[in-house]
């Protein structure tokens, strides 16, 4: 039984980085050729040049947002209900067509593994032969197929247990003998909980590939104190598979399939290795080429490699959503306005925006790091927050490095008792 999934997780990072590069410009330019959408985002590309990650983080990020704006109003006129990001239509080249909160709707190619999540489920230990129940919704969202799909990839049985019916889960799970779960981890509790309550022992779970919320060491150890051994795995309805758990429990690896950036929120620009931003992915997908697509959600690399053996890069997983529009004074103040400001300044290496006071009393305070000591610059600041803004605020001068490294380009610190 072989630790590895392929021989792409243990490549050179340097073999990975030039793959990646060398695919690049021909997915961006399938991307102009063949979808409607990024033949806009991306008009005046030279896809050609598209060859390395500087010249990859030149190109506009696409938000979830403009997503779904896209996809309504091509509905609205009788269109393209993927507001053209998808390279295919209805037939043959598409198996399922799934629906997110919003909505947004994501195609699903018959490509093998299409999500690419067999290669999580490989690392959580699940292995050819093995019977996988599958707790992910099979209704509207595409959870239970990227589930289904990989463990087929895999060489593996699925039961379709679904959300809900606890005690049926149970029952199934003692007649069937299942080698592992895959579903969200407050389920897998709950069934658990219910199998103790009614006295019935399910000896061949041993192992779980969670994912869709939070997975705290106490619910894992939670698990393993009951013989299950729970690792988990980041993805979205959009992108499929981003990254996973190993054996090690250090970080979650990137999937090979997705090329990463993490971005200061609120801009497309990369932020230092180790500093926390927004999660910006490009996927290698055909059918869903999307291109620096913007996931909301923040991380941070982690240094050196997974004890595993695998050698590509390390996230710290989820650590907070990148969007922190907030209102301020009833007009609201978003992330992209507060990079503006910095942005317009060399001398600010980082800025963070407080606000604070009480309910009817807000007070917004620009904080930003700098070396520079010359006098009026606080005062430049403070007059071009208010010109993007159109709110009054103050400017506090800090040293380099005082800012906490969590990502927060706004912080609402107001009392709201």
């Amino acid at each position: 039984m072989t630790e590895f999934y392929d021989a792409l997780e243990t490549r050179s990072p340097e073999a990975r980085e030039a793959a990646h590069m060398a695919a690049l410009p021909a997915q961006v330019a399938h991307a102009q050729q063949h979808a409607p959408a990024f033949a806009q985002i991306l008009a005046g590309v030279d896809a050609r040049a598209i060859t390395s990650r500087a010249a990859l983080a030149q190109l506009p990020v696409t938000r979830k947002s403009e997503l779904h704006a896209r996809q309504q109003a091509a509905r609205a006129a009788g269109g393209d209900a993927f507001g053209g990001f998808a390279t295919v239509g209805w037939g043959a080249e598409l198996s399922h067509v799934f629906a997110s909160p919003g909505p947004i709707y994501e195609p699903e190619g018959r490509q093998r593994d299409y999500w690419r999540m067999a290669r999580a489920l490989h690392a959580a230990g699940f292995r050819a032969g093995e019977l996988i129940h599958n707790c992910f919704s099979y209704h509207f969202v595409p959870a239970g197929s990227m589930m289904e799909t990989a463990a087929h990839a895999l060489g593996c049985s699925v039961f379709p247990g679904g959300t809900g019916q606890t005690e049926q889960q149970v029952q199934a799970m003692a007649d069937l003998r299942p080698a592992g779960y895959a579903g969200t981890p407050s389920f897998l509790k709950i069934i658990l909980e219910k199998a103790a309550e009614l006295g019935v022992q399910l000896p061949s779970l041993r192992k779980a590939l969670v994912s869709a919320e939070a997975f705290p060491p106490s619910l894992r150890d939670w698990l393993a104190e009951r013989g299950v051994h729970g690792l988990q795995c980041y993805g979205t309805a959009d992108l499929g598979l981003i990254a996973y758990e190993t054996s090690a429990r250090e970080g979650l690896v990137l999937d090979e399939g997705v090329i990463v950036e993490i971005v200061r929120p609120g801009t497309g620009d990369p932020v230092p290795e180790g500093e926390v931003g927004e999660l910006v992915v490009t996927t290698l997908n055909p059918v869903h080429p999307l291109i620096r697509f913007a996931t909301g959600d923040l991380s941070a690399v982690l240094s050196g490699a997974c004890p595993t053996g695998r050698t590509n890069t390390r996230i710290r997983g989820w650590m907070g959503r990148a969007d922190q529009t907030t209102k301020v004074r009833g007009m609201f103040v978003h992330p992209e306005q507060v990079a503006d400001v910095a942005r317009r300044f060399p001398q600010v290496l980082k800025a963070r925006l407080v606000v604070s006071g009480q309910t009817g009393n807000d007070l917004m305070t620009l904080q930003v790091e700098t070396r520079e000591t010359a006098a009026g610059l606080a005062e430049q600041l403070a007059a071009c927050l208010r010109e993007v803004t159109k709110l009054r605020g103050e400017v506090q001068m800090l040293a380099p490095g005082s800012l906490a490294n969590d990502g927060k380009v706004i912080e609402d610190a107001r009392d709201y008792r």
